[in-house]
């Protein structure tokens, strides 16, 4: 039966919407905008996202038949108004949350996310995955939807799928939501390619007889209904239709009245693929959001009245910052400093370095592979590139790693932010894998610094390394606040340094858990127990007489890393095993995150349960004496706050 009086209380999963009027539709999509509003105030995340595809995820649910239709969210930013609708509104303010929600689609957590995200670009590939699958099943009442950006457009991946979906003909339906906003402004070939077509003297004949119509029936809007439309025409008709592909639209994506019988037809349509093309606005709905330059992409908690954000505490600099303020320095004094990013000028301080040089600044879009090879190319004509990529995006373009830039022995610099734990992104974006990746390919220089400070050293450290790879990796968020040097000091290229001297123990960290293994040592001092306190500052290539040294004079030797099983620990086993180091009687071990994928939770959280903070360090060196009374004394006391 319809519900009378439709509102967001009533609709437990997608059957509550099935058999809902256009209107009752609608004001079912005004609550859940709401809903997705009043949540983002309390939890943080991507919300512009969200608010532009409330209609276009309301219409797809009343459509199809969720979940035995799989519908696939692309990078997974603007789920949360579908979270709300498939079952999961009761959980919603733990987004992001230890224990909670994922801020992206997660097969674990609901029959509704039938494929992961939080990377761009994989819905289709996926997507089309799924269709061959029940074609091969030969489930042909089942549909396969997957929503793609038009920021993700920008990547490779998805026109590979396309490709693919058009040679197979495997009935597809792509869903492009066009808001014209990614998390940067789209930039690259494809959208000037775009215009060029409707600035073509063809499209400009269509339009103007378009206009004419329009204006002779009187059409509300005829100027921008025409040229809207006539675009569609021409973009359907000359990219997606010649890779196999149906096109339909543009249609408005915040009108029930089109969405809903638009995709009704094409799921009643013929085979193949298709694709439907949505225009909306990011942040719809939301006056704040609308606003905003990025649309309230990513937000911290805000005040849902006026918008305000709720600021950081004041506290020493993001490294993000520091990173970005030290390369220009080191650009204002070389002409040949350069940067690239790979759609994240924000959120890689690239932002403040295109301010500076926009002439050699540059934005790739969503194509880190690219990035990759486009960075060796400029360090092989005589720049100093710094790719400054995310850790977890660096994944992606590992092959132009390898092949482009190591082999060749290019200098190109990996600025690698996020590495280590982040927090609420959780695994999908915790930088965890680098030090594996990078460690193993010959030539490579890897360092980590362990504070503000030690960052602003790097950077000129790399920019002096002209003969080979080099990347540094730090974490998010803000330094430990030392003071900031005002002119950088290179450092030796494989050198360590001590910072505590001790006797009994060693601990030997690589990056910014050094401070919580100074602390550890004044644990361990309390335990009567004389601590070394050294770092690594490279993983490759590793201080080799230190690291024999750390192991000659100290019973005990803990090497500490914000990476997984594989990394710096190993290499530090490796060298020590060569050299003979580990036939008598030193007692050594390795503390890295652990071998799981470690869910969203607060920074401190997530190293605690990694087993990363002082408290740990120093139960572990005792563990290791045979002291295991004193170890859990430790871990005892430190949990309940003693």
């Amino acid at each position: 039966m319809p519900i009378e009086t439709p509102n967001l209380d009533r609709v437990q999963t997608p059957q509550d919407l099935k058999n809902l009027s256009i209107e009752q539709l609608r004001a079912v999509a005004d609550e859940l905008r709401a809903e997705t509003i009043d949540t983002a105030s309390v939890t943080g995340g991507h919300l512009g996202s969200g608010l532009g595809v409330v209609e276009l995820t309301t219409a797809i649910h009343h459509v199809f038949d969720t979940p035995r239709d799989i519908l696939i969210w692309d990078v997974g930013h603007q789920c949360y108004p579908h979270k709300i609708i498939t079952g999961r509104r009761d959980r919603i303010r733990t987004l992001r949350q230890g224990k909670g929600l994922s801020g992206f689609t997660k097969r674990a957590e609901s029959e509704y996310d039938p494929f992961g995200a939080a990377h761009a670009s994989t819905s289709i590939s996926a997507g089309l995955g799924f269709a061959v699958a029940r074609d091969l099943k030969e489930e042909t009442d089942r549909h396969v939807i997957a929503v793609i950006g038009d920021g993700s457009m920008s990547a490779g991946m998805a026109y590979e799928a396309m490709n693919n979906a058009g040679h197979l003909k495997s009935r597809l339906i792509v869903i492009l939501n066009d808001n014209d906003m990614s998390i940067a402004p789209p930039v690259g070939a494809m959208s000037h390619y775009f215009a060029r077509l409707v600035s073509s003297p063809g499209y400009r004949h269509l339009r103007k007889l378009g206009k004419g119509v329009a204006k002779a029936i009187k059409l509300e809007g005829p100027a921008r209904k025409a040229d809207e439309y006539m675009r569609g025409m021409v973009m359907g008709g000359t990219l997606f239709e010649e890779m196999g592909f149906r096109y339909v639209g543009p249609i408005d994506g915040h009108d029930l009245d089109q969405l809903v019988p638009v995709l009704a037809n094409v799921r009643d349509g013929e085979e193949g693929p298709v694709l439907i093309h949505c225009v909306t606005q990011k942040g719809k709905g939301y006056a704040p959001a609308e606003q905003a330059a990025d649309k309230y992409h990513g937000v911290a908690k805000f005040d849902v009245v006026t918008g305000k954000q709720q600021k950081s505490k004041g506290g020493p600099p993001a490294y993000t910052k520091v990173f970005a303020q030290q390369l220009i320095r080191e650009a204002e004094a070389d002409d040949r400093v350069c940067a690239v990013t790979a759609a994240m000028p924000g959120g890689t301080g690239l932002d403040l370095f295109g301010q500076a040089f926009p002439d050699r600044s540059f934005d790739v879009g969503i194509a880190e592979q690219h990035a990759v090879t486009f960075a060796a190319g400029l360090a092989a004509d005589g720049m100093k590139p710094y790719a400054a990529i995310y850790s977890t995006f660096l994944q992606r373009g590992y092959d132009q790693v390898v092949h482009d830039v190591a082999i060749q022995k290019l200098p190109v610099r990996f600025a690698i932010d996020r590495a280590g734990l982040v927090g609420a992104d959780g695994c999908t974006h915790a930088g965890s894998f680098d030090l594996g990746f990078l460690g193993q390919l010959p030539g490579m220089v890897i360092m980590a610094p362990s504070d503000e400070a030690e960052l602003v050293n790097m950077v000129a450290t790399a920019n002096q390394i002209d003969d080979a790879p080099s990347a540094f990796r730090y974490p998010r968020g803000g330094g430990v606040g030392v003071e900031i040097p005002d002119v950088a000091q290179p450092v030796p290229i494989g050198k360590g340094r001590i910072v505590r001297e001790g006797s009994a123990i060693a601990i030997l960290s690589l990056g910014t858990r050094l401070h919580e293994a100074l602390k550890a040592a004044d644990m361990l001092g309390a335990q009567g127990l004389s601590t070394t306190v050294a770092d690594a500052r490279f993983a490759k290539p590793l201080d080799e007489d230190l690291i024999l040294r750390l192991a000659r004079e100290h019973e005990v030797l803990l090497t500490v890393e914000e990476g997984a099983e594989g990394g710096f620990g190993a290499f530090v086993l490796h060298r020590l095993a060569e050299r003979g180091a580990l036939d008598g009687g030193l007692k050594i071990r390795t503390l890295t995150l652990p071998d799981v994928f470690q869910d969203q939770d607060t920074p401190f959280n997530m190293y605690e349960t990694a087993g990363l903070n002082a408290r740990h360090i120093a139960a572990k060196a005792l563990e290791c004496l045979g002291r295991a009374e004193a170890a859990a004394q430790i871990i005892a006391a430190e949990a309940s706050g003693g």
